[in-house]
């Protein structure tokens, strides 16, 4: 299982590498909303995500064998950046496996890194298939998105500087996806404030960890249609859900049309442009599905890399 001990060595790992990215505060949000938020903006991290936290302390936790015979990734666009940027520091060949429906910008930061991009289709190819037979045929080491404790305790370091900076929180937030950012987060938390509430956030067609939770095992669903293309995992991790079954509340759920306007919202009030995806833990509590009155809540941005096209179109859509 992961510790507290496991996300301390990874901020050693990241000390001067990875940012110490900035908690963030909008008077109006908080009036609008009666609550304190409080927003971790990972979307200022390095490759633009939180991911690059986990990327960089799974490569920093190789022997030098494994790192000369280069890492393989599968992954929708911020994983793929941040093993590229790592593999890059560090000097190693990368190989990532994106679906062809990846966004653009990520594509293109990906091979900008100087990663080897081998696209897949997402509805009718396993990404896990395709990258363990090249790992097999090339001799790399995975570097799996989320099921993997030494991502894992990278991610989790988010929440080890937004509790320093925020001590007192009632409440965390962050998206749901394969659960790597949660577990992580999850653990750092409950060690460090034993009595806060803990959830996950999902898009309601990507409601895989929502109905595991529930069922009390993992429930793994077609992939889902969403504009958060970072959530659209068919189900949790085997490693991470032990976890969020014993530390998470609950797992709240929100449409597209909420991501959106939470987006809209902290783009046009906050000066900050965030990610369908990294909107979710924002969007729970502007669209208020949970009662947060009154209390201090902490909220993990998790990235930040939209496609301007598609963001120009979403703003534009009716209700937004």
């Amino acid at each position: 299982m992961l510790n507290f001990n496991d996300i301390l060595q990874a901020r050693e790992r990241l000390q001067g590498v990875a940012h110490r990215t900035p908690v963030l505060a909008s008077k109006q949000f908080n009036e609008q909303e009666g609550c304190e938020v409080f927003f971790k903006a990972e979307n200022l991290q390095r490759v633009g995500a939180f991911k690059f936290r986990g990327a960089y302390n799974k490569l920093a936790s190789l022997n030098p064998e494994e790192r000369k015979r280069g890492v393989l990734a599968y992954s929708s666009g911020n994983h793929a950046q941040a093993t590229a940027l790592a593999a890059k520091l560090f000097g190693v060949p990368a190989v990532i496996v994106m679906p062809e429906d990846a966004p653009q910008i990520k594509v293109a930061a990906t091979r900008a890194y100087g990663a080897e991009i081998i696209f897949y289709d997402r509805y009718s190819q396993s990404r896990e298939d395709t990258g363990e037979k090249i790992c097999r045929e090339r001799g790399m080491t995975l570097v799996p998105p989320f099921d993997d404790y030494a991502i894992m305790a990278g991610q989790g370091t988010s929440a080890l500087e937004l509790l320093e900076d925020v001590p007192e929180l009632d409440f965390l937030l962050t998206p749901a996806s394969g659960c790597g950012l949660l577990a992580g987060c999850a653990v750092a938390a409950k060690h460090l404030r034993p009595q806060i509430r803990i959830f996950g956030v999902e898009p309601e067609t990507a409601n895989d960890t929502w109905q595991s939770l529930r069922k009390g095992e993992r429930v793994e669903i077609p992939v889902p249609k969403t504009i958060a293309d970072g959530l659209q995992v068919t189900a949790p991790g085997k490693l991470t859900f032990p976890i969020i079954r014993e530390l998470v509340d609950d797992i709240l759920l929100v449409s597209d049309q909420e991501l959106i306007s939470t987006m809209r919202f902290i783009l046009e009030r906050m000066k900050i442009l965030v990610e369908p995806s990294g909107a979710a833990g924002a969007a729970a509590v502007f669209h208020r599905k949970f009662d947060f009155a009154g209390k201090r809540v902490g909220v993990v941005l998790s990235g930040g890399n939209v496609d301007l096209t598609k963001l120009a179109s979403y703003l534009s859509e009716t209700g937004a």
